[in-house]
Parts: structure tokens; sequence; C-alpha cells
């Protein structure tokens, strides 16, 4: 097991990168402590449950909503959940989201931690304090940034992940890549996603470099004010494709990238479109789709991150290099339309 602790404006938080499940006891009493999960990943890892209060969850992103908060905070009521209570998601961003968000309000706040157990919220979801719900097809419309105390990485719950899960992770690890780190794309050029799942001390290492280049950049900018919209690459138009279709999140980060890309080769001169489309499909992304392109833009111009008539794109330079640059609606909808058939 390898530690790590990062400081943030509010909170110190520790990173057990290669632990154990069983770790978490040492971390928090289990009769002042209730696990939220979902149904899952409770039924694939039950004995690792056995001495915890648990509250399972519908899995999926169209749960993730007031209503499972709502119902969430009635359980923890039935529990008897105090001031004194910690909070822990074990899932994927779905759990570590709606459990942070839960940890923030109730009671006016709770200590809480996460087991990541997806490729995707390993190395994104359950990272930086970013909280919240989805209001309709608006992601993450209300929430907060809010530190978990701790993150415990179990490598062995990723066994009982689909290799469809897998793929969604690595948009996010691509997408790390694109914006600070050039050397790791050509890592990733240099493997295959089998690679990976069969080699625990690859992965063990990708899973740092990735949690550990994201928990930086948030340290720097936690709230947002800065370098840390640079993460947003690939998720204005993911974002705004996502729930409007049912795509995955690693399906809509990837068809936003290649999006951005096309933007970029415009208002930046990034030449290595074409490097990114074939580094995405080479971990079963898609690079294309057909989307309604109006529609998107319209749902773009709702999203968190437009100022005024502005919608402030993270766009690439280079490979491992990115710049935020605000564009009007115009600029934008001709490209989206002709990269949306």
């Amino acid at each position: 097991m390898t530690t790590k602790k990062l400081s943030f404006s509010a909170q110190t938080v520790s990173y057990y990168f290669d632990a154990s499940f069983d770790y978490l006891e040492k971390l928090v009493k289990t009769d002042n402590a209730v696990i939220i999960t979902d149904e899952n990943i409770f039924s694939a890892n039950k004995k690792k449950f056995a001495n915890w209060r648990t509250i399972v969850l519908q899995p999926g992103e169209a749960f993730k909503i007031q209503a499972t908060v709502d119902s969430i905070i009635q359980q923890l009521i039935e529990l008897g959940a105090d001031r004194k209570t910690t909070l822990i998601g074990v899932g994927g961003g779905v759990v570590t989201d709606i459990t942070g968000y839960v940890a923030g309000i109730y009671m006016r706040g709770l200590q809480f931690g996460f087991v990541p157990t997806t490729i995707l919220a390993m190395v994104d979801a359950s990272i930086g304090g970013k909280n919240g719900i989805d209001v309709g097809i608006y992601k993450n419309m209300v929430g907060m940034i809010k530190q978990p105390s701790f993150l415990l990485y179990d490598y062995s719950l990723l066994k009982s992940l689909p290799k469809a899960e897998w793929i969604n992770g690595f948009a996010e690890i691509i997408k790390h890549a694109s914006i600070k780190d050039a050397a790791m794309f050509k890592l990733l050029e240099e493997h295959k996603l089998t690679a990976f799942r069969k080699d625990k001390q690859l992965l063990d290492q990708l899973i740092r470099r990735n949690a550990l280049l994201k928990s930086k950049v948030v340290q720097e900018d936690e709230f947002e004010q800065g370098d840390r919209k640079l993460l947003n690459f690939g998720h204005t138009l993911g974002h705004a494709i996502e729930n409007s279709y049912d795509l995955s999140h690693g399906h809509a980060v990837a068809l936003g990238m290649v999006v951005a890309a096309g933007i970029s080769a415009v208002y930046t001169g990034y030449a290595e479109t074409n490097r990114l489309v074939k580094l995405i499909k080479q971990y079963g992304l898609p690079a294309f789709a057909v989307f309604d392109a109006e529609k998107a833009m319209q749902v773009m111009q709702s999203d968190k991150k437009r100022v005024k008539d502005l919608i402030h794109y993270v766009l690439l330079q280079k490979t491992g290099k990115a710049v935020i640059m605000p564009l009007t609606a115009e600029q934008i909808a001709p490209i989206v339309k002709k990269l949306s058939v």
C-alpha cells in the first residue's frame, strides 16, 4: 500500500493506493459509519459489507437525483446517524457524487470518504470534491465543492467491473494526458487496455499518476477559477449530449474531446486531431457519432461553464497543453454541426 496526503482549503485528503477494503476498519469505526453503495457493488461484494451499516441504491445515472438524496436522508435518520457519523461512498461516480452531496447537507455536514470501484471513479469522479446531482438532462446542476477525508483504492474491486466500464474510465485518462501529460499520452499509445487489465503494477502506476495529476490541479485551483477548468476538456459537448442520448460518461467525453479538438484546430492551430482520434479508438471509445447539433448547442448554452454569452471552451494547443478560450455560440456551432453527422 502507498499512502499520500494532500491538503486543500478546508480538508487534508489521505490517499491509500493499492490498499485492501479491510483497511477501512482502521480508518473509521464500523459503528460510527454508514456505507452508501449500489446494488451491483453490494451483490458482488456482500462479505466485505458484512460488518457495516449499509444503504444500497439503485445503480445508474438516472438515480443521481433529488429523490435518491431524500431517500438516503430518511434512511440515515432511521439509522440514527448524527454529526459524528462518517459516510463512506463505495462505488462509481454516481455513488461518490451522491455520498459527498448528502454528507455536505445532512445535519449541516458530516465527514466522508470514498472507496472508488470503477476506473472512472478512481482517476476522476471521486477526486476534487465536486459532489452533486443531476436536474433533468443537466448534469451536476446542483451540488457543492467539499473534499473527502480519505480515498481508499482496492484494485480487487475491479474484478467485477465489466470491460465496457474499463473502457469508459479510460476516456478521463486520455483527457488528463491530452491536457497535462504528453508523456502519459505516449505511454497510452504504447499499450492497450488489456495490458492495464492484466498488469496490476502497471495499473497502479497509471491510477496513481492520474489521481495525483487531477488532485494537484484541484489543489492549486479548488474552486475552479483558473486551471481547474482545463479538466473540463471534452465535457462541454460531452455533458450536452450525455443524458439526452443516455450515453455513458466516457463515451460522451470521448465524443466531446474530438469536437473540442476540431474547434482547437480552428482557433489554436492544434494539429494532432488524428492522433487523438486514433488513441480514443485504440481504447475502444467512440470518436464520432450522429447527434442533434442544434439541441446540443442549446444545452451547452445552459451549461455551468457559460458566462453571459460566452462558452469558456477548453481547447488544445498541442498534446499535453490545454488552454481556455471564451467563444460565442456562433463561433462553435458550425464546427459542432460538421462533427455531428
